[in-house]
């Protein structure tokens, strides 16, 4: 077992079932420096359901899951993705928690952990963990300069039914920042772990603060009306 500190930060895309098609993790040290990796689409739930969607259009929607599906094809057909099953995925996770004995993360840890017991993929081996976004929001999102970001780059989410606004907090934004420049996510496993949650770990681990400041996010927090003033 590694005595140094590692982090094991997964990420996935879902089927219309609520299982996994795509699944990706990665391990880091304190700096960013990747250990090993995985990438995976999993038999039973990539190939026999269909990609997650809502609505008929947008990226999201139903007439993008296709072309979803097809550049997943075409990973598979170069290589930077492989068909595999659920038990070979948590073959490798086993190994990974002798190994390093990571902390475990996500961007939504909640999310991404209730996908995988659905899936059946074993998380069970790290008793330590976080939750990205929540370290994210508290430690990086309350500054003035992301809430500057923020507005240069209009990221605000619309207006609930009860009025309620708030700027948003998402991968995509807090790694636009930290980059100095708003990039889209692909929305593949993998790529979204390395391009965009592992910057964000590293900028948190910074901060000496931040496992105090690791609170779920609230969204009374960020309130556009507490913010952000009319000239």
């Amino acid at each position: 077992m590694s005595k140094k500190h590692h982090f094991l930060i997964i990420d996935s895309e879902t089927t219309v079932q609520d299982t996994i098609a795509d699944f990706g993790a990665v391990v880091v040290d304190r700096k960013g420096a990747i250990q090993t990796q995985c990438a995976v689409l999993l038999r039973g739930h990539f190939d026999a359901m269909e990609l997650f969607y809502t609505g008929e259009s947008g990226f999201w929607g139903k007439a993008s899951a296709q072309k979803r599906r097809e550049a997943y094809t075409a990973m598979l057909n170069e290589g930077s993705r492989m068909l595999c099953s659920v038990a070979a995925v948590n073959r490798w996770l086993e190994k990974v928690a002798g190994k390093y004995n990571p902390t475990l993360t996500a961007y939504n840890l909640p999310f991404d952990a209730d996908k995988c017991q659905k899936t059946g993929i074993d998380l069970n081996p790290f008793a330590t963990r976080f939750c990205l976004w929540a370290a994210a929001s508290n430690t990086i999102c309350r500054s003035k300069k992301y809430r500057a970001f923020a507005l240069q780059n209009h990221l605000f989410n619309p207006p609930t039914e009860f009025g309620n606004m708030t700027y948003k907090t998402n991968a995509e934004c807090v790694a636009g920042y930290l980059g100095g420049q708003f990039v889209t996510e692909p929305h593949t496993a993998l790529e979204d772990a390395i391009q965009f949650e592992v910057p964000i770990l590293v900028a948190i681990l910074r901060n000496r603060k931040w496992r105090e400041l690791c609170k779920p996010y609230d969204w009374r927090g960020f309130q556009v009306r507490d913010y952000f003033e009319a000239k």
